[in-house]
């Protein structure tokens, strides 16, 4: 892969090269928490897009304000996954949809297994 291929090249070079998770000190549950609530962030944002939505008219569906939906947007840590699951309901998303972008959310071990073999 061509992420791999930098990597290689950057270590290579004498940098020291380090996952988000490594550096801020998360433990995998912490991190699959976040890879959840940007899974779902990214699920409401293309939801409104697609659906021809502003976060003003998402915010009047969901009855909260425009910059919390901006919030909700942007995977900000005050919003709860709750809040996300609710605003996509809300909005037209299937529970089948939001288990879909789910699924895609990498379990910890895929994540090991995967860093293995960028530094194999």
């Amino acid at each position: 892969m061509k992420e791999d291929k930098k990597i290689a090249r950057l270590e290579k070079a004498g940098w020291k090269t380090v996952t988000v998770q490594d550096f801020l000190g998360l433990s995998d549950d912490e991190m699959a928490i976040i890879e959840v609530k940007v899974a779902l962030s990214k699920c409401l944002r293309d939801q409104r897009t697609r659906a021809g939505l502003t976060q003003a008219q998402v915010a009047e569906i969901v009855r909260t304000s425009q910059p919390r939906v901006a919030k909700m947007e942007a995977a900000d840590k005050t919003v709860s996954i709750d809040l996300l699951v609710k605003a996509l309901v809300k909005t037209g998303v299937s529970v089948r949809e939001i288990g879909r972008s789910l699924e895609r959310v990498p379990t910890p071990r895929e994540k090991a297994a995967r860093t293995r073999r960028a530094h194999a």
